[in-house]
């Protein structure tokens, strides 16, 4: 247990220094931020709600507060990493190791959040007891 919380905590962080830096790149150093994004061909103006996306995202993940939201964070910087690399790829522009990086550490930092935490600790509650149903359902056909 001891080992997959280490190997939890790296994974996560390096995830999370990765998708930060890549939000302050793009917050401080635009003009490249945005040659980057016209070279690889999507739009300049996804730029700025995207850093703010990857600062919210590794909140999400770090403060573990919301089962919702922490899953939302995973599966958007998997679509994130996944578009770099196919564009990267297409372009050939040689710069797709940062993507296939931020892949292992996501799927690595998923795998062990659950073999460590747990998959789904939030229970859910029966709000109608089933008798009560039944009997609203049979109300019902003898209305109709």
């Amino acid at each position: 247990m001891k080992r997959d919380k280490i190997i939890y905590w790296i994974a996560t962080g390096l995830l999370s220094a990765l998708f930060v830096a890549g939000g302050l790149m793009y917050l401080l150093n635009y003009p490249r931020a945005a040659g980057f994004f016209t070279n690889l061909g999507f739009p300049n103006w996804i730029i700025y709600p995207l850093a703010i996306l990857k600062f919210a995202g590794v909140i999400a993940i770090l403060s573990r507060k919301s089962l919702f939201l922490k899953e939302l964070a995973y599966a958007g910087f998997l679509y994130d990493a996944l578009l770099a690399l196919v564009a990267h790829v297409v372009v050939q522009d040689g710069e797709a190791m940062p993507a296939v990086l931020s892949l292992v550490f996501i799927m690595v930092s998923w795998r062990y959040d659950r073999k460590v935490f747990g998959a789904y600790t939030q229970k859910k509650k029966q709000t109608t007891p089933l008798n009560k149903i039944s009997k609203a359902s049979k109300l019902s056909k003898e209305l109709v």
